[in-house]
């Protein structure tokens, strides 16, 4: 990412996160509220534990904005832990030397960080590791991805997510998909007879202290054709896209459109024809299909990008499994600190902010400006050129 940047800091019990968010043009309409909202979606959805009870995410804005609107310079949000208020975490997570003395964590919990941090930081702690790889971090690259939407927004962009898979239990959702249904849904899912499944799915995973993954789809509508490139690797829009929902934690495979279930069919029944303009309605280039999932070449083509996440199962059981002791290397049970049962609803939520951040980088690439109108306006241009050769697509 290089138009627009963000970074967060911060340990899941720590006294909060930090955000800074670079690149934003000067002008655009911003506020706490606006990024609260999606912070909350991030805490709903059926299966998650006592430690949303306690938080309610909100991002205070602290440098970036003036009178509701950017300054284009750098964005910076806080987001307090009020978990940090109890259970003593105000000593193990302490800042300052302490006297008191803290037990240390050493029973490593089997799919986290815990023994590959430890061992690479030179740690004989697991607490270090435990509290920065934690999913708590992804409160604060929601709240990153809400300032990014906020620009998208003025391009027509609109980007949502639902739940297409929890454990076993596959959804046949509706096309196109009833956002409001997803919404309204506490799995995130518009297939009611799957919605019903996979929460009684869950209720037997809590029931049998196990946890459960899934599958989770994001959808961005109404991006223009040419963001990203085919002309370097590290350009295709495609790849960035693939890195960024990677990157959230628990994610383990990613597919763009419908990759896997093409690779098992023949290219005739895979490509996504290009229709003549008697057969576009509001915008030109328009496909018969969306295989692809709206990228070609690393290229936007106009269609909806999808991307979908795997998300495994969570790591932290409360049946623990068997491990070693990091001092000891001797059997022991995993440690156990409070978790989710399913999470794969808020995964979509933080899919959709890491992708609000890589086509905001790619518009802001793509477009420039240092204020929103400057960038509005070569957008509006560039939107002119994209019809057929030789013709000026129309006001």
């Amino acid at each position: 990412m290089g138009h627009l940047r963000f970074l967060t800091a911060g340990e899941s019990h720590g006294k909060g996160l930090l955000v800074i968010v670079e690149g934003v043009p000067a002008g655009l309409p911003l506020n706490e509220g606006y990024i609260a909202a999606h912070m909350r979606r991030r805490q709903l959805g059926y299966g998650r534990g006592k430690r949303q009870q306690i938080e309610q995410d909100a991002a205070e804005i602290v440098s970036g904005v003036r009178h509701g609107l950017t300054m284009g310079s750098p964005i910076g949000l806080r987001i307090e832990n009020k978990d940090w208020n109890n259970a003593n975490w105000q000593k193990r997570m302490a800042v300052e030397p302490i006297e008191d003395e803290i037990e240390k964590l050493t029973q490593m919990r089997p799919g986290h960080a815990d023994l590959a941090g430890s061992v690479k930081y030179g740690l004989d702690d697991v607490r270090p590791v435990l509290e920065r790889a934690s999913a708590r971090e992804t409160a604060a690259r929601v709240a990153a991805g809400a300032v990014a939407r906020r620009l998208l927004e003025e391009m027509g962009v609109r980007i949502h997510s639902q739940v297409l898979a929890v454990g076993e239990v596959e959804a046949s959702p509706p096309e196109p998909p009833d956002w409001e249904a997803v919404e309204a849904s506490p799995v995130h899912c518009a297939d009611a007879a799957a919605e019903k499944l996979m929460i009684e799915r869950i209720d037997r995973a809590r029931e049998e202290f196990d946890t459960l993954g899934g599958i989770f789809e994001v959808r961005a509508t109404g991006a223009p054709i040419g963001l990203g490139s085919h002309v370097q690797w590290d350009r295709k829009l495609d790849g960035r896209l693939a890195q960024a929902i990677m990157s959230i934690q628990a994610v383990k495979g990613v597919e763009i459109g419908t990759g896997f279930a093409n690779a098992r069919s023949p290219g005739s029944q895979v490509q996504d024809v290009i229709l003549p303009r008697e057969q576009w309605s509001d915008r030109p280039w328009v496909h018969a299909s969306n295989r692809a999932g709206g990228l070609e070449g690393g290229i936007t083509n106009g269609e909806d990008i999808v991307v979908r996440g795997a998300l495994k199962p969570i790591s932290t059981l409360p049946r623990p499994l068997a491990t070693a002791d990091l001092h000891t290397g001797d059997s022991t049970p995993a440690f156990y600190e409070r978790s989710d049962v399913c999470v794969v609803p808020a995964a979509g939520v933080i899919g959709e902010a890491m992708v609000a951040l890589v086509l905001a980088d790619a518009a802001l690439e793509k477009f420039g400006g240092d204020h929103v109108e400057e960038t509005l306006r070569n957008f509006r241009a560039y939107q002119k050129t994209t019809g057929p050769r030789g013709r000026d697509r129309p006001d």
